[in-house]
């Protein structure tokens, strides 16, 4: 299928402008910080008719970490549009449903604007979920036609906003928004949840006073080892010697990085986990003869008043726990919480009736590797989408005059070089963020696991792009050269 059909509507759709010459870092600076202003104002604004009960649930801080949402806000369907639209896409012309090359400047326009029309249709559906299923709980029934307005003004508000960033920031607004979500939320805990954690501790007094107090920090513990764990494995990279065939003697190195998809397939898998969990809460009001069947997809249960998610197969690939959540500092300690996981069960409910009982440790065990397996093929998808694929890469780096010393200047003679390299370093890269993710989330890592992670990734992009960025304008000629 052709593309060429969106030509007719994208004069309707509303369509942010770049920039008419390259703006300098300081510019982008300042966008970025008006951009961010804007979007904390958004985030820190309850729905008018939203009802302030049940929104303190660890599941939903979860969610709005990954989704860099604030459940209740304005912005509480977050950037789950703008990723879902994108994982869609990609499926769609992966499987050659639409033909598309990126190359084509034309083609690319077509692309973006169907992605922007497809995020706002979520956007709107999703804000109708979240209302409609009770994940957001509202004040009256009078109010529920508002508040799903208002959900839905502010995810196509946060679509907006990330066009900007891309368009005028220092990076894209997806990546800024999860950052600054996640380091508020550190913060944030740090002072709610552990501090009153230790003083309590000391105040009980005892022997282990001191000892318990310094346990309620592990989660802060486990949060800065997947931080330099995270750093370690940005650094670690493979570089493949180039010459540059016009003049001899100049020479240069290929870093193909071990993260080479960086944190995007843990932001496409995670989200695509956790959205799971908000699509199928309809089922909890399911009766009848299909109740089995939706009980085994996702069986929900009736706690503190709202729907949650206590078990079938959906639950088997989240990281959902009931309520309350059993992270360490939830449920008295570590020794509390590794007990649970090796204790319990949760029930799945086959469509004959009949049920099961399923350890929690077998639920942590298909959640990480559900995760590790859509990280990969995220990571897979994405090279492919974005040009970053041996044969793109060779082409590139041909046309730049550049050779791998002791092979003749050919794209590919380049590209099976790079297809011993590039092809296993995707696979592993997505795995191992998949794995760190899901380790980091099941050990209660304040900010949560996923959310470090990714923080750590973006800052660590932030830092590269901003590091170019200034040797650009310190020396203007290499624009030129790397052109």
């Amino acid at each position: 299928m052709a593309l060429e059909f969106i030509d007719k509507i994208s004069g309707f759709i509303p369509q942010i402008k770049g920039p008419a010459q390259p703006l300098s870092l300081r510019e982008k600076m300042y966008w970025t910080a008006g951009v961010l202003v804007i979007y904390f104002l958004l985030y820190n604004t309850v729905a008018v008719g939203v009802s302030q009960q049940a929104l303190s649930q660890p599941f939903l801080q979860l969610i709005s970490i990954v989704f860099a949402a604030k459940i209740g806000s304005l912005i509480t369907v977050g950037i789950s549009p703008i990723v879902l639209s994108s994982i869609i896409l990609q499926l769609i012309s992966g499987s050659g449903v639409i033909n598309i090359d990126m190359n084509d400047p034309a083609q690319k326009a077509r692309y973006q604007v169907l992605q922007k029309i497809a995020a706002m249709v979520i956007a709107i559906v999703e804000a109708f979920i979240y209302v409609s299923t009770g994940f957001v709980p509202i004040s009256s029934p009078a109010m529920y036609g508002a508040v799903v307005l208002q959900l839905a003004i502010g995810a196509i508000t946060i679509i907006f906003l990330d066009e900007i960033m891309t368009k005028w920031g220092v990076m894209s607004g997806i990546n800024i928004f999860i950052a600054s979500g996640v380091s508020y939320s550190i913060v944030a805990s740090t002072f709610t949840i552990l501090l009153p954690g230790a003083e309590a501790a000391v105040k009980a007094g005892g022997a282990a006073a001191l000892s318990n107090a310094l346990l309620v920090f592990g989660p802060l513990f486990f949060a800065i080892v997947i931080f330099l764990v995270s750093i370690y494995a940005y650094e670690t990279k493979v570089e493949l010697p180039l010459a540059f065939e016009q003049l001899r003697g100049v020479g240069g190195r290929l870093p193909i990085p071990f993260l080479y998809v960086s944190v995007l397939p843990v932001i496409l898998a995670s989200s695509l986990e956790l959205s799971f969990t908000v699509w199928f809460r309809f089922l909890a009001g399911v009766t009848g003869s299909w109740a089995n069947l939706a009980k085994f997809i996702a069986y929900y249960q009736n706690i503190s008043g709202q729907p949650q998610l206590v078990g079938g197969l959906i639950y088997l690939i989240s990281p959902v726990f009931p309520n309350p959540y059993p992270a360490p500092y939830g449920i008295g300690g570590y020794g509390a919480y590794f007990n649970y996981l090796a204790t319990s069960s949760s029930q799945l409910i086959l469509p004959s009736g009949a049920m099961l009982l399923v350890p929690e440790w077998i639920h942590v065990v298909l959640y990480a590797v559900v995760l590790i397996v859509l990280c990969v093929i995220f990571g897979k998808f994405w090279i492919e989408m974005t040009g970053q694929n041996p044969k793109n890469l060779a082409e590139q780096i041909g046309e730049m005059g550049w050779q791998i010393p002791g092979f003749r200047r050919d794209p590919r003679i380049i590209e099976n070089v790079l297809n011993k390299y590039i092809p296993t370093i995707t696979v592993l890269g997505s795995a191992f963020v998949g794995l760190l993710a899901a380790l980091a989330t099941l050990t209660g890592a304040i900010g949560s696991g996923m959310g470090i992670l990714l923080t750590v990734g973006i800052i660590y992009m932030l830092y590269q792009q901003l590091k170019q960025e200034g040797m650009f304008e310190t020396y203007p000629i290499l624009s030129k050269i790397i052109k």
